[in-house]
């Protein structure tokens, strides 16, 4: 998803401490406005949340088993999902009308993304067609058997986006117990992370590999 010629590069932000849910929205929602008042360039914010839930647009109430950590509604696509430490969340506004109004090419793109990124630590990332976001198999686990290791969801507003993918590195996986995560209810399909999977790497090395991964799917190459 090449970006129109003479586009300005897009802006990379890291913040070293948690953010809070509400004001990473607001300022989310400031940026996308300026984006799309040609403000300002797009941007990929890279950050770590506080220990809590949010659930999407198609989320349902059940799916919250139990509510250990605050819950937000989160105005962006998918169902109820978990952020906390240890977790490496891009939000990634993107302007859609310099590249292509196409929503779901952009999220295979993400989905793209997050597979490179994993592939520089030797892990296999995998789409699938009825379930979203990237998932490793765990034949250790038992045949049939599959993890998600990164989630995504977006929103789209005036053909910029906000939200984004959420990879997990280290996180605490017993915090996802408290609800079914992305509605998936089958005992065959579960909750994974690098550090889980083995490959004990830290959110700096996480960052480098997304960026290198980003460049050649969304930014201009001469």
């Amino acid at each position: 998803m090449a970006p129109a010629p003479a586009s300005a590069p897009v802006e990379w932000r890291v913040s070293d401490s948690p953010v809070g849910y509400a004001d990473a929205l607001a300022a989310m929602e400031a940026r996308v406005a300026d984006i799309a008042a040609g403000r300002a360039p797009e941007l990929v914010w890279l950050l770590e949340h506080p220990p809590l839930y949010t659930a999407g647009t198609s989320a349902d109430p059940a799916d919250l088993r139990e509510a250990r950590f605050p819950v937000f509604e989160a105005g962006r696509g998918g169902q109820m999902t978990y952020h906390g430490p240890g977790q490496r969340v891009a939000y990634a506004m993107i302007d859609l009308r310099r590249r292509g109004p196409d929503v779901r090419r952009f999220v295979a793109t993400l989905e793209e993304w997050l597979i490179r990124t994993l592939a520089a630590f030797n892990v296999t990332g995998e789409r699938r067609e009825d379930r979203i976001g990237v998932w490793v198999r765990r034949p250790d686990k038992g045949e049939g058997y599959e993890d998600k290791i990164a989630a995504l969801g977006i929103r789209v507003k005036q053909w910029v986006t906000l939200h984004g993918v959420a990879l997990n590195v280290e996180p605490d996986l017993s915090h996802f117990g408290g609800i079914v995560p992305c509605g998936v209810k089958e005992q065959r399909y579960g909750v994974t992370s690098l550090a889980d999977l083995g490959h004990i790497v830290s959110m700096a090395e996480v960052d480098m590999a997304m960026r290198r991964a980003f460049s050649p799917l969304f930014e201009a190459t001469s």
